[in-house]
């Protein structure tokens, strides 16, 4: 295994199932130099009323929704001191304090995540986009499976244009499951490649990294986010890219970054180099 670091994990106290100090553990006995912990910071004024809001909370994992960037704040800085006091115990490894963040393209949520990152400082930050507005409610991208099909292309657009806008504000050290709406079986078809592309364009002008994120190897697709069709644009951008678990379990740390390495060296991607 060529990539000894893990950045992309979540533990308990959001939605993962161990906890930090078993993450940092297991991250020692698979000999990598370096664990981050980037448990999801997800603020929207109306987040609780969505429907994934409520399976979150009665499993558990209602502290991954805040409806304020101060219940955000609350909860992340102890979870961050709880991370800075496990370095001193483990000093043999490099642990850092991450954060997978949502974004939503509103004037008045960037400037509250740039009042928030100054506050927290974060050693790195990933943008995802598992949610979108729409009728002035928040979906899920599990709600779109449900939706007809004329819908589904709308909120499909809707992503794209979110991912996009992440993309360019130039706020994330890389972006994570680009293609995340294939996981419901949505977005795959060529007419999306044009989105798909001018995401690319954005993410190469804003300097910002992408994941190969390998939590979707499974039966039924074998394959990671984003897709090869969206890597070789990756590898024509001359984008750095880097193998990510989203473990959200110490058993899931380090899976299949095999075949993810496999991928890198076939398409002669440029590697992600920590700072």
């Amino acid at each position: 295994m060529i990539q000894k670091h893990s950045l992309h994990t979540h533990t308990i106290g959001f939605d993962g199932q161990n906890t930090v100090a078993s993450m940092v553990e297991t991250a020692c006995r698979l000999k990598l130099d370096t664990i981050g912990i980037s448990n999801h910071f997800i603020v929207n004024p109306i987040i609780k009323q969505s429907k994934m809001y409520k399976i979150a909370a009665a499993k558990g994992y209602n502290n991954i929704y805040s409806s304020s960037f101060q219940e955000a704040l609350n909860r992340f800085i102890p979870h961050y001191a709880e991370i800075d006091a496990l370095r001193e115990k483990y000093p043999n490894i490099l642990i850092l304090r991450g954060m997978e963040v949502d974004f939503f393209n509103t004037p008045n949520w960037v400037n509250n995540f740039e009042q928030a990152i100054k506050i927290l400082k974060p050693d790195y930050i990933i943008g995802s986009a598992h949610f979108i507005e729409h009728n002035g409610t928040i979906l899920n991208t599990h709600d779109w499976a449900n939706a007809d099909k004329s819908t589904q292309n709308i909120l499909l657009q809707k992503y794209w244009q979110n991912v996009y806008n992440a993309a360019q504000s130039g706020l994330f050290t890389w972006m994570a499951h680009l293609d995340l709406p294939k996981k419901v079986g949505l977005g795959r078809e060529t007419h999306w490649t044009d989105y798909e592309n001018k995401v690319i364009e954005a993410v190469d002008k804003s300097k910002t990294a992408i994941e190969i994120n390998t939590s979707f190897y499974r039966p039924d697709c074998y394959e990671p986010y984003p897709s090869n069709r969206i890597l070789q644009m990756v590898q024509r951008a001359n984008i750095p890219v880097l193998i990510c678990d989203d473990a959200h379990s110490a058993q899931q740390l380090c899976r299949h970054f095999d075949e993810a390495e496999n991928i890198i060296q076939n398409l002669h991607l440029c590697r992600y180099q920590m700072r």
